[in-house]
């Protein structure tokens, strides 16, 4: 797994490490630098001083020619530290006015009367003692990590030799790794300070981001829901996102559950279509039946089992005759408007079968006035949902009913505490012959829906263990 495939949750607190690391890395060599420049301008002064102070004690000896005392001078610096400077030569050496060495601390290393550019190998040195060394004091750096200070020892204006102190850059080490041990140990607190906060603000910045991406991916699955808003998000552009992301899967869903409905609703339209044609055919031959059995106990002969054939075959074809009637969903010319007593008469005709189950039906009509809705199609629904209600009721359960009037629409709400619907079986339980026990055909809620469909309205089931609820929703005509 590469770096770029890491959780955000990851990725932040490492690239929050590194940028600290960075930093302090910057810092470090900055405060180093500095450190350099500061030793390096100390170096300078300190030097000057000494410089100053040798050149003048060498006049003396330069001028009367005396070595060993130009020797001790030299020496006093590097054996005794005498300048008191913090920083000690590696090695004075004194040249004469010829730049040849007279005198110095390291006589091997710089042999009497040697040529100053021959015993200081050094470019940028031997370049600077080829010309005039002129007066006052220069400090310069070498090839190999010394630093010199050359100084010029004069009397009354005329140059008598030139002074060299050299410096070695490891004599500085010791500062350099102490300032590098408190920039690394300031580091190393600063990151035990941040790691954790980092770690932190990463989970709670990424949350929102791994929800969005884990619902993306339920998107693709077709299985998406609305996220939850995060605590941690207000009102800047993390927040907004998730917002308008919780919006998009809303609509969504309601997409989805719209084109489910109309899916079903289709389905069913083309099942009533398809029944309602098959019942016009049936009928004509099934009236036709009928006729002939009638006419044939009128007029036939007196043979008993001639007759009761003929009561079997027309028993029989009355049972096919209310089934196809059942499929036959119109509203009759002749229905009166509803009234509060209609419902009442639904109410009759269902306690029977109730009360045989012995269960308790709990009513409440509040209708008050009469409605311009078909009577018979409106007591056929409310009688169908009672029906099915107590047969799925328990012998003891309770069935509730209420009939009310809301926001311009006849409200019929039947609820039972009997056995749930399975979800399965719920997306089929406005189809004809749905149901699979032997209490019934099926075709009670189909003609239900159908009929409900036809007066514009809706119908709705929720069912949980305990509780099944329908509710119909019909909407009442305007006043012309």
């Amino acid at each position: 797994m590469s770096f770029r495939d890491l959780s955000l949750s990851v990725k932040i607190p490492i690239r929050v490490t590194a940028l600290v690391l960075a930093t302090a890395f910057a810092v470090t060599l900055t405060l180093l630098w500095g450190e350099y420049e500061e030793l390096r301008r100390d170096l300078a002064n300190s030097s000057a001083s000494l410089g100053g102070l040798l050149a003048t004690s060498l006049v003396a000896p330069l001028t009367h020619d005396d070595l060993w005392r130009a020797f001790e001078i030299a020496r006093a610096p590097v054996v005794g530290a005498a300048s008191g400077s913090s920083v000690t030569p590696r090695y004075v050496a004194i040249l004469d006015a010829e730049r040849r060495v007279y005198v110095s601390s390291d006589p091997v290393r710089f042999p009497y009367g040697a040529r100053g550019e021959t015993a200081f190998p050094l470019d940028r040195v031997a370049s600077m003692l080829q010309g005039e060394a002129g007066g006052g004091n220069r400090f310069i750096e070498t090839g190999d990590g010394d630093l010199v200070s050359v100084t010029a020892v004069t009397a009354d204006g005329v140059e008598l030799g030139v002074l060299l102190l050299g410096y070695s850059n490891a004599q500085f080490q010791p500062r350099y790794g102490a300032l590098a041990r408190r920039a690394i140990l300031g580091t190393a607190g600063v990151l035990v300070l941040l790691l954790p906060l980092s770690w932190l603000y990463a989970r709670r910045t990424a949350a929102p981001l791994v929800r969005f991406a884990r619902e993306m991916e339920r998107i693709g699955r077709r299985s998406a829901h609305a996220p939850e808003s995060g605590a941690e998000t207000h009102g800047d552009e993390l927040a907004r996102v998730e917002e308008s992301f919780r919006r998009m899967v809303a609509a969504i869903e309601e997409k989805e559950s719209l084109e489910r409905q109309m899916v079903i609703a289709d389905r069913l339209a083309a099942i009533g279509r398809l029944a309602a044609g098959v019942a016009h055919e049936i009928n004509n031959p099934l009236g036709g039946m009928l006729n002939a059995l009638s006419t044939f106990r009128r007029h036939g002969r007196g043979d008993p089992m001639a007759l009761r054939t003929a009561a079997l075959l027309e028993r029989g074809l009355l049972q096919i005759r209310d089934t196809v009637s059942a499929l036959l969903v119109e509203a009759k010319a002749g229905s009166h408007p509803l009234t509060p007593e209609d419902v009442e008469d639904a109410r009759m005709l269902a306690l029977t079968d109730g009360m045989a189950r012995s269960a308790r039906l709990s009513w409440r009509n509040d209708l008050q006035e009469t409605l311009a809705l078909p009577s018979t199609l409106v007591r056929q629904i409310l009688l169908n949902l009672l029906l099915n209600a107590e047969h799925a009721v328990r012998s003891d359960g309770e069935i509730e009913c209420r009939v009310h009037c809301a926001d311009g629409s006849l409200r019929i709400v039947v609820r039972n505490d009997g056995a749930h619907i399975p979800g399965e079986r719920l997306r089929h339980l406005f189809e004809p012959f749905a149901v699979e026990d032997a209490d019934g055909s099926g075709l009670g809620l189909w003609v239900t829906y159908q009929i409900v469909r036809e007066l514009g309205g809706s119908i709705a089931v929720q069912s949980v263990p305990g509780n099944t609820e329908f509710d119909v929703c019909l909407p009442l005509p305007k006043a012309a």
